[in-house]
């Protein structure tokens, strides 16, 4: 079976490809091996995946080592917590179909042989999941994990905890300082809301 990737890098005719990467600093050595995508959502508009970029980078790592070149690019992500409650949601649902589009888009044009999937959210979880499926190329995917609980007067406390406190302040019954600092403490580190929405 011949790999896809050597469409882009076997003969004289591709030289121009074989210039191209080498102008990103692969070496003939890397050209002559399987290329594997490394596909994340990594962005700063979700805490969801902002930090997905060390975790690619892990990906990389692993790929290389195993004998095959890795190619890593991005997608997009939307985050349903923050477009919630304004005209924002209506990107939320279109955003899945955008991000497997998108990936595949890329491993199509690229002809890689492989996908390391790395996602956080609701949206973009199915979205590289698909993206995947429609591939049907090896592929491993690597969930980013979900924000740990925070801790506000001595209890867990999550992102839902917000939410609940914001009619919990508008019945009266908490004030704008408790709100605040529930805010402040409800998520404490990078990954997933502990949610569906």
């Amino acid at each position: 079976m011949v790999l896809p990737s050597r469409k882009t890098v076997e003969g004289p005719s591709k030289a121009p490809h074989r210039a191209m990467y080498k102008a990103m600093g692969l070496k003939d050595e890397d050209l002559s091996k399987p290329f594997v995508a490394v596909s994340s959502t990594c962005n700063e508009a979700t805490p969801c995946n902002i930090h997905l970029g060390k975790l690619a980078q892990k990906a990389k790592e692993g790929v290389k080592d195993s004998g095959n070149t890795p190619r890593e690019f991005t997608t997009i992500a939307v985050s349903d917590g923050i477009a919630m409650g304004h005209e924002g949601m209506k990107s939320s649902l279109v955003s899945r179909e955008l991000i497997a589009d998108s990936i595949e888009i890329m491993v199509r044009a690229h002809q890689y042989d492989a996908i390391v999937g790395i996602s956080g959210c609701d949206k973009s979880l199915p979205g590289t999941l698909m993206a995947m499926a429609r591939l049907n190329l090896p592929s491993i995917f690597v969930y980013g994990g979900t924000i740990l609980p925070g801790n506000w007067n001595g209890k867990p406390v999550t992102i839902q905890d917000v939410y609940e406190a914001v009619g919990t302040f508008n019945a009266g019954k908490m004030s704008l300082e408790q709100l605040t600092s529930l805010e402040n403490v409800a998520c404490p580190s990078a990954g997933s809301c502990a949610g569906m929405y």
